[in-house]
């Protein structure tokens, strides 16, 4: 049997999580969320207050609400219904037990708005400065790299696939079909990613790769070496070539050292003219020689790079594992908001270790 709540058991257990060390209460020490209001009131549609109406939800609330959904891979509902559940979450929020919460809805409007107004964008660069602004400039140089976010399959005729492929909208390819043309997502597309199989017994030849089909898009990001903070990020198809995008905007001017690593995808002609021009230097691993040996020097080379090159990988392992990175929407729009979001809140917790490993130093 349970007793009569008490007047302060909601403030006990509150202590209670902080003592144990809140996750999301460090989170909210690190990060002024404030800084992002000027930027939020800025997308956001002010509605005529003469037709009355209950007063909207705070946008630093639903911003809040949307960094816990990329922090934990959740739809908006799940987000919704974990704010009114989780204590933790509710004193992040900044609400009490009595306070209304965002539905699934809301969430999805205020997304929809910040799209529509690519306030997101502006929202990633303040994080950035302020990430800077507390002391971990983008330093040591830059590491360029890719990975594969998997959005829902699409099954589609082979007239449909190519009329796809000439890039026609699904209103288009579907037109007596609104329905079905809604949840269509034209914008991703297939890849097939190869790899390596061991051998069953050692010293067997060694199997043919393994292919493995994927389907959505891909992020590309770029963080520096010294901090590991993503400092930029694109969003193409899955079948986009890797090397194409990093005169996309990918290389950050403002890093205070030349250097730029990235695997052979990013070897290129094209590639190298242009890191050369814009003043940095690039540690690109050197590609093996069709039909011959690669040498011991660029072997060598090629290792030296890798053990930077490696560091890229942790964010890809915080996106796609805990954070469980994944595009539930329709359209690569939709999908960068996505994207764009996660890496916000990876670089939120990134920021939160960096402090918590310069206080301890």
């Amino acid at each position: 049997m349970t007793g009569q709540g008490g007047f302060w058991d909601f403030e006990d257990r509150l202590r209670e999580l902080s003592a144990e060390g809140d996750p999301l209460e460090r989170l909210s020490a690190t990060v002024d969320f404030e800084q992002f209001r000027p930027v939020l009131a800025k997308a956001l549609r002010r509605g005529d207050p003469r037709k009355g109406g209950r007063p909207p939800f705070d946008a630093v609330l639903k911003f809040k609400m949307l960094v816990l959904q990329a922090l934990h891979g959740l739809s908006l509902q799940q987000t919704s219904d974990l704010v009114r559940d989780r204590l933790s979450w509710m004193r992040f929020c900044g609400l009490g037990p009595g306070d209304g919460v965002p539905d699934a809805n809301t969430l999805w409007d205020f997304r929809e708005a910040l799209i529509g107004a690519r306030a997101l964008d502006a929202l990633f660069m303040r994080l950035e400065q302020a990430i800077s602004a507390a002391g971990y400039l983008p330093m040591s140089g830059q590491i360029v790299d890719a990975t594969l976010v998997a959005a829902p399959r699409q099954r589609n005729r082979e007239d449909e696939k190519a009329a796809i492929k000439q890039g026609r909208s699904a209103q288009e390819i579907w037109p007596d079909q609104p329905a079905k043309a809604a949840q269509k997502d034209v914008d991703a597309r297939w890849t097939v990613k190869f790899s390596k199989a061991k051998p069953a017994v050692e010293g067997t030849p060694q199997p043919p790769d393994i292919a493995i089909p994927d389907f959505g898009y891909k992020a590309h990001i770029a963080i520096d070496r010294r901090h590991g903070v993503i400092r930029r990020r694109l969003v193409s198809d899955a079948a986009a070539h890797d090397g194409a995008r990093l005169r996309e905007g990918l290389i950050d001017p403002d890093n205070t050292a030349s250097g730029v690593w990235a695997d052979t995808a990013y070897r290129s002609q094209a590639n190298e003219d242009f890191l050369r021009e814009a003043g940095k230097v690039s540690h690109i691993h050197v590609k093996k020689p069709k039909g011959k040996p690669m040498s011991d020097r660029t072997a060598r080379a090629n290792a030296r790079k890798s053990a930077i090159r490696a560091k890229v990988e942790h964010p890809f392992a915080m996106l796609k594992g805990p954070m469980r990175l994944f595009i539930r929407t329709i359209g690569i729009k939709r999908a960068m908001a996505a994207i764009t979001l996660a890496a916000m809140a990876y670089n939120m917790k990134r920021w939160v270790w960096l402090d918590g490993r310069t206080a301890s130093a």
